[in-house]
């Protein structure tokens, strides 16, 4: 999976409100870092009730960012996670990468 993330969504939401955009974007960049370092906590913790409790947060990160197919393995993941399994989580910290690298350009 390579799904770019975009500000299609985000820009739709904002319209013409510029300062409404930049608050929006700044609040993820902001709150994205700390979700994805409690994410590899955990993941090294196995704790995988709290694992799949931080990947709940994050989907909605990829559903604004655009990110439909990632919002998808990220339920599939969520739900994995809460039966014990964890087969989706390497595809899932690749989609954590690309929208890190991503937030860094925006």
């Amino acid at each position: 999976m390579q799904e770019k993330p975009n500000l299609s969504y985000v820009d739709q939401l904002s319209g013409d409100d510029t300062e409404f955009k930049n608050s929006f974007i700044s609040i993820i960049k902001q709150e994205f870092p700390k979700e994805k370092e409690l994410y590899m906590d955990c993941v090294d913790r196995q704790l995988t009730k709290q694992t799949a409790d931080i990947v709940h947060k994050i989907k909605h990160k990829f559903s604004i960012l655009s990110m439909q197919d990632s919002y998808r393995l990220a339920v599939a993941y969520e739900m994995e996670l809460l039966e014990g399994r964890t087969t989706s989580e390497s595809e899932f910290k690749s989609v954590l990468n690309i929208m890190e690298n991503y937030l860094k350009t925006i």
